[in-house]
Protein backbone atom coordinates (compact mmCIF):
# COMPACT_ATOMS: atom_id res chain seq x y z
CA UNK A 1 0.00 0.00 0.00
CA UNK A 2 1.48 3.41 -0.97
CA UNK A 3 2.16 6.02 1.69
CA UNK A 4 0.82 9.57 1.80
CA UNK A 5 2.27 11.73 -1.04
CA UNK A 6 4.91 14.31 -0.09
CA UNK A 7 4.82 17.96 -1.19
CA UNK A 8 6.49 16.93 -4.47
CA UNK A 9 3.89 14.16 -4.98
CA UNK A 10 6.27 11.27 -4.21
CA UNK A 11 4.70 8.14 -2.73
CA UNK A 12 6.62 5.24 -1.21
CA UNK A 13 5.49 1.66 -1.75
CA UNK A 14 5.74 0.11 1.72
CA UNK A 15 6.12 -3.44 0.39
CA UNK A 16 9.04 -2.85 -1.99
CA UNK A 17 10.32 0.50 -0.61
CA UNK A 18 10.38 2.04 -4.10
CA UNK A 19 9.61 5.73 -4.41
CA UNK A 20 7.78 7.16 -7.39
CA UNK A 21 5.48 9.90 -8.59
CA UNK A 22 2.34 8.02 -9.69
CA UNK A 23 0.92 8.45 -13.17
CA UNK A 24 -1.63 11.20 -13.56
CA UNK A 25 -3.92 12.74 -16.18
CA UNK A 26 -3.05 16.09 -17.73
CA UNK A 27 -5.63 18.83 -18.35
CA UNK A 28 -5.80 17.93 -22.06
CA UNK A 29 -6.73 14.31 -21.20
CA UNK A 30 -3.36 12.67 -21.94
CA UNK A 31 -1.72 10.43 -19.35
CA UNK A 32 1.53 11.31 -17.62
CA UNK A 33 3.72 8.24 -16.95
CA UNK A 34 4.85 7.31 -13.43
CA UNK A 35 8.32 8.61 -12.57
CA UNK A 36 10.70 6.52 -10.49
CA UNK A 37 12.71 8.41 -7.88
CA UNK A 38 16.22 7.20 -7.13
CA UNK A 39 16.96 6.29 -3.50
CA UNK A 40 18.18 9.14 -1.29
CA UNK A 41 16.95 11.94 -3.60
CA UNK A 42 14.93 14.69 -1.94
CA UNK A 43 13.36 17.30 -4.22
CA UNK A 44 13.48 20.95 -3.09
CA UNK A 45 9.75 20.91 -2.29
CA UNK A 46 10.33 18.21 0.35
CA UNK A 47 13.38 19.81 1.99
CA UNK A 48 12.44 21.35 5.32
CA UNK A 49 13.37 25.00 5.43
CA UNK A 50 15.48 26.09 8.37
CA UNK A 51 13.65 28.73 10.38
CA UNK A 52 15.68 31.09 12.52
CA UNK A 53 13.52 31.83 15.56
CA UNK A 54 15.22 35.15 16.27
CA UNK A 55 14.68 36.37 12.71
CA UNK A 56 11.08 35.15 12.76
CA UNK A 57 10.45 36.98 16.03
CA UNK A 58 11.99 40.13 14.57
CA UNK A 59 9.71 39.95 11.52
CA UNK A 60 6.59 39.44 13.62
CA UNK A 61 7.38 41.96 16.36
CA UNK A 62 4.45 44.08 17.39
CA UNK A 63 1.94 41.53 16.05
CA UNK A 64 0.01 39.28 18.35
CA UNK A 65 0.47 38.69 22.08
CA UNK A 66 3.64 39.51 24.02
CA UNK A 67 6.52 37.10 23.42
CA UNK A 68 6.43 34.02 25.59
CA UNK A 69 2.75 34.31 26.52
CA UNK A 70 1.54 32.01 23.74
CA UNK A 71 0.14 28.77 25.05
CA UNK A 72 0.30 29.74 28.73
CA UNK A 73 -3.43 29.28 29.21
CA UNK A 74 -3.54 25.93 27.44
CA UNK A 75 -0.63 24.29 29.25
CA UNK A 76 -1.18 22.96 32.77
CA UNK A 77 1.21 24.31 35.37
CA UNK A 78 4.02 21.92 36.18
CA UNK A 79 4.07 20.50 39.69
CA UNK A 80 6.39 22.45 41.95
CA UNK A 81 9.58 20.68 42.92
CA UNK A 82 10.36 19.76 46.50
CA UNK A 83 13.00 22.49 46.71
CA UNK A 84 10.54 25.11 45.43
CA UNK A 85 7.98 24.02 48.04
CA UNK A 86 10.60 24.21 50.78
CA UNK A 87 11.67 27.72 49.71
CA UNK A 88 8.05 28.88 49.57
CA UNK A 89 7.49 27.62 53.14
CA UNK A 90 10.63 29.46 54.32
CA UNK A 91 9.48 32.72 52.71
CA UNK A 92 6.02 32.34 54.27
CA UNK A 93 7.53 31.74 57.73
CA UNK A 94 9.84 34.78 57.38
CA UNK A 95 6.91 36.96 56.32
CA UNK A 96 4.83 35.83 59.33
CA UNK A 97 7.77 36.44 61.66
CA UNK A 98 8.25 39.99 60.30
CA UNK A 99 4.52 40.68 60.60
CA UNK A 100 4.50 39.48 64.22
CA UNK A 101 7.51 41.70 65.02
CA UNK A 102 5.75 44.82 63.68
CA UNK A 103 2.58 43.97 65.65
CA UNK A 104 4.59 43.56 68.86
CA UNK A 105 6.26 46.93 68.35
CA UNK A 106 2.82 48.57 68.33
CA UNK A 107 2.09 52.10 67.12
CA UNK A 108 5.66 53.25 67.63
CA UNK A 109 6.77 51.15 64.66
CA UNK A 110 7.30 53.34 61.67
CA UNK A 111 5.60 52.65 58.42
CA UNK A 112 7.97 52.58 55.47
CA UNK A 113 8.56 56.12 54.29
CA UNK A 114 7.79 57.16 50.76
CA UNK A 115 10.61 58.16 48.54
CA UNK A 116 10.94 61.95 48.38
CA UNK A 117 9.51 63.53 45.29
CA UNK A 118 12.11 64.82 42.86
CA UNK A 119 12.69 68.53 43.32
CA UNK A 120 12.32 70.54 40.15
CA UNK A 121 14.98 73.21 40.04
CA UNK A 122 13.72 76.64 39.16
CA UNK A 123 15.88 78.18 36.49
CA UNK A 124 17.15 81.64 37.14
CA UNK A 125 15.89 83.89 34.31
CA UNK A 126 19.10 85.93 34.47
CA UNK A 127 21.23 82.80 34.06
CA UNK A 128 19.06 81.68 31.14
CA UNK A 129 19.51 85.09 29.51
CA UNK A 130 23.31 84.92 29.93
CA UNK A 131 23.37 81.44 28.45
CA UNK A 132 21.36 82.55 25.43
CA UNK A 133 23.58 85.61 24.95
CA UNK A 134 26.74 83.45 25.06
CA UNK A 135 25.23 81.13 22.47
CA UNK A 136 24.25 84.01 20.18
CA UNK A 137 27.70 85.63 20.54
CA UNK A 138 29.36 82.36 19.58
CA UNK A 139 27.16 82.00 16.48
CA UNK A 140 27.75 85.63 15.51
CA UNK A 141 31.51 85.15 15.82
CA UNK A 142 31.31 82.13 13.48
CA UNK A 143 29.22 84.07 10.97
CA UNK A 144 31.68 86.99 10.99
CA UNK A 145 34.53 84.55 10.36
CA UNK A 146 32.62 83.11 7.38
CA UNK A 147 31.99 86.62 6.06
CA UNK A 148 35.73 87.36 6.20
CA UNK A 149 36.43 84.14 4.29
CA UNK A 150 33.87 85.09 1.65
CA UNK A 151 35.38 88.57 1.28
CA UNK A 152 38.82 86.92 0.97
CA UNK A 153 37.53 85.01 -2.07
CA UNK A 154 37.12 81.55 -0.51
CA UNK A 155 34.30 79.34 -1.80
CA UNK A 156 31.70 78.58 0.87
CA UNK A 157 29.44 75.57 1.24
CA UNK A 158 25.65 76.02 1.00
CA UNK A 159 25.32 75.51 4.77
CA UNK A 160 27.85 78.27 5.38
CA UNK A 161 26.00 80.63 3.03
CA UNK A 162 22.79 79.89 4.95
CA UNK A 163 24.56 80.93 8.16
CA UNK A 164 25.64 84.21 6.53
CA UNK A 165 22.02 84.98 5.67
CA UNK A 166 21.06 84.61 9.37
CA UNK A 167 23.57 87.25 10.52
CA UNK A 168 20.98 90.05 10.74
CA UNK A 169 18.63 87.76 12.66
CA UNK A 170 21.35 87.04 15.25
CA UNK A 171 22.04 90.77 15.64
CA UNK A 172 18.31 91.43 16.14
CA UNK A 173 18.09 88.75 18.83
CA UNK A 174 21.11 90.20 20.64
CA UNK A 175 19.55 93.69 20.37
CA UNK A 176 16.31 92.36 21.90
CA UNK A 177 18.32 91.00 24.84
CA UNK A 178 20.05 94.39 25.32
CA UNK A 179 23.38 93.74 23.56
CA UNK A 180 24.99 95.38 20.54
CA UNK A 181 26.28 93.62 17.39
CA UNK A 182 29.67 92.94 19.05
CA UNK A 183 27.99 91.19 21.98
CA UNK A 184 28.67 94.00 24.48
CA UNK A 185 25.86 95.15 26.80
CA UNK A 186 24.15 98.34 25.59
CA UNK A 187 23.77 99.70 29.15
CA UNK A 188 27.55 99.88 29.62
CA UNK A 189 27.91 101.64 26.29
CA UNK A 190 25.28 104.21 27.30
CA UNK A 191 26.93 104.64 30.70
CA UNK A 192 30.30 105.19 29.04
CA UNK A 193 28.93 107.94 26.79
CA UNK A 194 27.25 109.63 29.77
CA UNK A 195 30.48 109.66 31.74
CA UNK A 196 32.38 111.07 28.75
CA UNK A 197 29.89 113.93 28.37
CA UNK A 198 29.96 114.59 32.12
CA UNK A 199 33.79 114.80 32.08
CA UNK A 200 33.72 117.47 29.34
Amino acid sequence: MPSQPTNAGIVTDEASGERQIPESVRADGSTRKAIKIRPGYRPPEDVEIYKNRAAENFRTRGKGPPPGSEGLKDEPKPAASAAANKNAKRREAARKKAQAATEDAGPSAKAPEKAPEPVVEELDPEAEKEKKVRNLKKKLKQVKGLQEKKEGGAALLPEQLAKLVKMNELIRELDALGFDSDGEPKNKEADATKTETADD
